[in-house]
């Protein structure tokens, strides 16, 4: 971990490891079960071949740990892990900071078909990271809460 005026860096899990009870794989079952039977009746084996290599890749990475990246806020640009985001390639960020319950920080893409960038604070102080990102990028202030896209992956463990 660097912390230093130019550049800030930590590390994060890839991937968020969620603590799934009996009962939730019941229902993961359950469902899946379900939406098979019904990409059956309905002729729709291109769902039901997408649903079964969903549940393959979900068993699979549930029995690993996550590997570490490396992140790291700097004047020269955005890394993760091995990835370098120029700052020109974002439209915006914004910080969600709820400390009993997420810590967050957002980055918009110019592109419509590139998905949102969320990273994990972790313990790191975001009042820095806003000010080394504000000299590059704007910040969208309207934007205060976690989107509901994150808070339903976190509320269904996926």
């Amino acid at each position: 971990m660097t912390e230093n005026k130019n550049e800030l860096s930590w590390r994060v899990p890839e991937y968020h490891e969620h603590e799934r009870s009996q009962r939730w794989y019941a229902i993961a079952i359950t469902v899946l079960g379900l939406m098979l039977v019904y990409a059956v009746l309905t002729g729709n084996f291109l769902f039901a071949i997408i649903l079964i290599i969903v549940s393959i890749i979900m068993t699979v990475q549930d029995k690993q740990k996550a590997p570490e990246v490396d992140i790291a806020v700097a004047d020269s640009g955005l890394r993760v892990g091995g990835k370098e985001y120029k700052y020109s390639v974002f439209k915006n960020f914004w910080i969600y900071y709820e400390p009993s319950e997420q810590k967050l920080l957002f980055f918009e893409f110019k592109s419509a078909v590139r998905p949102r960038l969320s990273l994990p604070l972790l313990n790191k102080n975001p009042l820095r990271i806003r000010a080394l990102l504000l000299k590059h990028l704007p910040e969208d202030i309207e934007k205060e809460n976690e989107p509901i896209s994150e808070q339903l992956t976190r509320l269904l463990k996926l």
